[in-house]
């Protein structure tokens, strides 16, 4: 069973997690090698990770990168217990999971199932995508806000290692959740870039000010000319903000 206590200090670099939302792994090898060492922590989620993404994984962790699987499973307890299983033994760092609590709970059996593990689960609240309006339409009577701190407080609760949500929400979920948890926060832009289908985004330094460890970037390091540039200015940009 892996720590409850996130590491201390994270290193700047470690903040920033790139997010390999690309078609094929040796897409996500060239952009990696690209990078350089300007970033060492890399999120695989449906599209790499059903495209071979999962080896690659491996790959990664063995050359002494962290890797964030963002699978956000959500099943029977006994299906999701066995995949957390199985997902645990190739030492990914964090895996995502919806925060139902029967779902984290099975997550919770599942890593604890695998001794050495050093694997993190992280409860995704509500997807950065959606805002009031959309939650509705999803069927919940709670605002986002409200499904955010009812979702965290069960997470809590359950032994889940850290939290998903918008930044927008950071400050909130670490006055629920306290010092000791993860806080992980996709829908990041430095100033200036498009907002694509996120609806809920800060910059990189709002986002570490407001009490998040890692920050998840995609488009902005991903689609541009320079990643490696990118990416050291969002890192610079932490550094400023800590």
């Amino acid at each position: 069973m892996p720590d409850p206590l996130k590491p201390d200090p994270i290193a700047v670099r470690d903040r920033l997690i790139v997010a390999l939302d690309m078609a094929s792994p040796g897409e996500a090898e060239r952009l990696i090698e690209r990078l350089g060492d300007s970033a060492s922590f890399y999120k695989i989620g449906y599209r790499l990770g059903y495209a071979g993404g999962l080896a690659l994984a491996e790959r990664l962790v063995a050359g002494g990168a962290k890797v964030f699987l963002d699978l956000k499973l959500h099943d029977i307890g006994n299906t999701v217990e066995e995949g957390v299983q199985s997902l645990a033994r190739l030492g990914a760092h964090l895996l995502t999971v919806h925060a139902y609590p029967q779902t984290m709970r099975a997550a919770v059996r599942g890593r604890d199932a695998v001794a050495g593990s050093a694997l993190r689960l992280l409860a995704v609240t509500v997807l950065t995508s959606y805002d009031d309006a959309d939650a509705r339409e999803a069927g919940y009577a709670l605002p986002v806000s409200d499904l955010v701190a009812v979702r965290t407080l069960a997470a809590r609760e359950i032994g889940i290692d850290g939290i998903v949500c918008a930044a927008t929400e950071a400050a909130q979920v670490r006055d629920l959740v306290g010092p000791d948890r993860l806080i992980v926060t996709p829908g990041i832009r430095p100033a200036g870039s498009d907002t694509g289908d996120q609806k809920r985004v800060v910059t990189p330094a709002a986002a570490i000010r407001a009490g998040v460890d890692h920050i998840v970037v995609g488009r902005p390091i991903t689609a541009a000319s320079d990643p490696r540039g990118v990416a050291q200015r969002i890192v610079a940009e932490m550094a400023d903000a800590l």
